[in-house]
């Protein structure tokens, strides 16, 4: 990126200006436990992650497996790539640093059981494959569940004793590598025979336990390192509560379960090998695959330049730039925190030269980033998972999200262009920003998404579509400065491969949840609290459900977040008579805005490490701007026609409505219209933004009228609208 120098000298100034220009943007992000190898193991660890990626493509297109053997594999490459690329606690940086000698020959040690777990497994296929209708169940304890579950847990302990420098593989890693070789083998003996029926039952063989157990500290595991403790804690809690259940009074008590029946059922599509490894292996790795492919082609810079070309010169121009550029790489960046880190890095720097304070700069990258996560068609991950748990196909879910993506992102830019009304912000200069002629001459690098989209609307299937959009990708960097040749597209299989490591690890942790509510029956014990709660007001049952869907989303990825809210909240809204688009949408929403929702904010917290300023105060302050993300979910049930449930008519008079209404409750939150606001017409423009949003016919009525007298009011005091000041005009 080039850009000018700070200078509070005009004319020094306009002797060094220099355009934007993105670069870089594309670069994935490189975390603190990451480890970067080179010579053999950078070769080795390469080819499995395109290996990896392969395996997907391949299956997915071409020849695809059996169900459960094909998530046990996904789940098993994710696990081995896992253990090879991230390390278990950080980096040794003085060779005095480097743990003692007796500790790697400990680990090394703990290879023989889990080797000797592993050699079982094929020995068990083979038994099974020469007629045997099961194995002894001291053999599966004393010869693999024993063995395993000593290497597991030893080699997890050891892993965060053991420190090393970067470049090199810790042996405790090797145990753990292992152990997930063995799990997922014995899964597939056992799984791909008769025994699969007696999951859930005193028959079912005891090794499935042990190899769940294992399965189930080794996804564990890897979480904590890809994604931090807040999921572990949560799903440790959920884990605690299957055993200490039958000991809790009231909704939540229930008769228990053995650890052989919870163990032989979790590991299967009742839990980890569910909805959300489902929607992992599938249509999330496919896009991973797809914005790889992206990112090789160098998409995400001309996003972020196109983005500083349309909107650079308006005033506070890098905010409303945040808003286009977070928007467009929300498509294809999975996180809302990821996406902070892609875009803020450019952004950030840029808002707080034109005037924005450092907190508000980092709260507007925050708030946009977030609003990534619902913008149409890709949505995140969360879709996937919704069109999956709800069976509604994904075009109508994309379809739906239109109309709140498109009032999440205008209350966010109306928010900002008052603020920079207010303080009297200028827009970029002409020389500052990138020349759109330039860049119009590149839109074909939209051509991929548009070929998405149409492809999806055609009928395609979404695994079809993104595989077609994917090869597109490639072709249109034909037609760019950066062609995508064998090697680039290799790299791209790798990237992807090891992109995929984080979500898929958050998916199956999620599944480790997922079944924990399916097989307590928690969930439909939540389902009565809230419909307790909607007999005495639905109202108060939608702000109870959404505090849930906030806390159980605090300091995880979107994507876990919805996925566990939507196996404990939605079937409680549908339960008092809400819609299950409605219903998981409103979920949805909180589990994507707990990103940006204090005390734990994700997003927020990494936009105030790119501006310096506190993380509290940062995600208060994206709070404030994302206000109408908390707001909208609740027009979901007041005026379904939001959801595009209803006649056009419907939907053109609710969208124009909840439109104005944003824009007043903007003016409200900045205490700025046309020029300043008094406090009592603060007061009154939020009554009137209130009745917009509500939706109904008479309160729309009342809520215009409050709207257009204000108007009147502000254009006769202001005149010309909100201009620029003085200060901002001499710029």
């Amino acid at each position: 990126m080039t850009q000018r120098p700070e200078s509070h000298d005009a004319a020094a100034d306009d002797d060094v200006i220099q355009p934007i220009n993105a670069e870089g943007v594309d670069e994935a992000a490189v975390e603190s436990n990451r480890r970067l190898y080179g010579g053999w193991r950078w070769l080795l660890f390469g080819a499995l992650a395109i290996a990896y990626s392969l395996f997907h493509l391949v299956s997915l297109n071409v020849y695809p497996l059996e169900t459960w053997s094909f998530r046990i594999v996904h789940i098993a490459g994710a696990l081995i790539l896992g253990y090879g690329f991230y390390a278990g606690t950080r980096f040794a940086e003085h060779e005095r640093e480097r743990s003692a000698a007796w500790l790697g020959w400990l680990s090394y040690a703990l290879l023989v059981p889990a080797g000797y777990a592993l050699v079982r497994t094929w020995l068990m296929h083979q038994a099974m494959s020469d007629g045997a209708m099961r194995i002894a169940p001291e053999i599966e304890a004393w010869h693999f569940g024993y063995p395993l579950l000593l290497a597991t847990v030893g080699g997890i302990l050891l892993s965060w004793a053991y420190r090393q420098v970067r470049e090199t593989l810790s042996p405790a890693d090797l145990v753990l590598m292992v152990c997930s070789l063995a799990v997922a083998g014995y899964l597939l003996v056992m799984f791909n025979s008769p025994l699969r029926a007696s999951t859930g039952t005193p028959f079912a063989p005891m090794g499935i336990s042990y190899a769940a157990i294992a399965g189930s500290l080794l996804i564990l595991e890897l979480t904590r390192r890809v994604a931090g403790l807040a999921l572990v804690v949560i799903s440790v809690i959920f884990l605690a509560y299957v055993f200490a259940g039958p000991y809790l009074p009231g909704f939540l008590g229930y008769p228990g379960l053995s650890v052989g029946r919870f163990f032989s059922q979790v590991y299967t599509d009742a839990g980890i090998l569910g909805p959300t490894t489902a929607v992992s292996s599938t249509y999330i790795i496919l896009f991973i695959i797809f914005a790889a492919f992206l990112q090789a082609s160098k998409v995400g810079d001309y996003f972020v330049n196109f983005a500083f070309a349309a909107a650079g010169r308006a005033r506070g121009g890098p905010a409303k730039v945040s808003i286009f550029a977070s928007g467009l790489m929300g498509m294809i960046n999975g996180t809302s925190a990821g996406n902070v880190v892609s875009t803020g890095s450019l952004t950030i720097p840029l808002m707080k030269k034109v005037g924005y304070p450092a907190r508000s700069a980092g709260a507007i990258e925050a708030a946009a980033s977030t609003g990534g996560q619902i913008m149409p068609p890709i949505m995140g991950a969360g879709a996937f998972i919704m069109a999956e748990v709800t069976g509604i196909p994904y075009t109508e879910i994309a379809v739906a999200a239109l109309i709140p993506a498109i009032l999440y992102f205008l209350s966010i830019y109306c928010m900002v262009d008052f603020e920079a009304a207010r303080k009297g912000m200028r827009g970029m200069r002409k020389e500052e920003i990138p020349q759109f002629r330039r860049l119009v001459k590149q839109v074909y690098l939209f051509a991929p998404i548009i070929i998405l989209i149409v492809a999806l609307f055609m009928g395609y299937s979404v695994i079809r579509a993104g595989t077609l959009a994917t090869a597109s990708a490639a072709v249109v960097s034909w037609l760019s400065p950066h062609k995508m040749g064998v090697r680039a597209i290799l790299k791209a299989l790798q990237l992807a491969g090891t992109m995929s490591i984080q979500i898929i690890a958050v998916c199956a942790c999620a599944g480790l949840i997922v079944g924990v509510i399916a097989l307590t029956g928690v969930g439909a014990r939540f389902s009565s609290l809230l419909l307790g709660l909607a007999g005495v007001s639905q109202l108060l049952a939608l702000f109870f459900a959404m505090c849930i869907s906030i806390l159980l989303g605090m300091g995880m990825p979107t994507t876990a977040a919805y996925a566990v809210a939507a196996s404990v909240v939605a079937p409680g809204l549908i339960s008092i008579g809400i819609e299950p688009l409605v219903a998981h949408f409103f979920v949805f929403y909180f589990a994507v805005v707990s990103a940006i929702t204090p005390p734990v904010a994700l997003a927020s917290y990494a936009a105030a490490g790119i501006s310096g300023d506190n993380a509290m105060g940062t995600s208060v302050a994206s709070f404030k701007i994302g206000l109408a993300a908390f707001i909208v979910p609740f027009m979901f049930f007041y005026s379904p026609a939001m959801l595009m449930e209803g006649s056009w008519l419907q939907i053109l008079r609710v969208g124009i409505t909840a439109t104005l209404g944003i824009v007043l409750l903007a003016a409200v939150v900045q205490a700025w219209f046309f020029g300043p606001v008094k406090a009592w017409q603060r007061l009154v423009m939020l009554v009137g933004a209130l009745f917009m949003i509500y939706g109904g016919i008479y309160t729309d009525v009342a809520g215009l009228a409050i709207g257009a007298a204000l108007f009147l009011m502000q254009r006769r005091l202001h005149g010309g609208g909100g201009g620029p000041s003085p200060a901002s005009a001499a710029s």
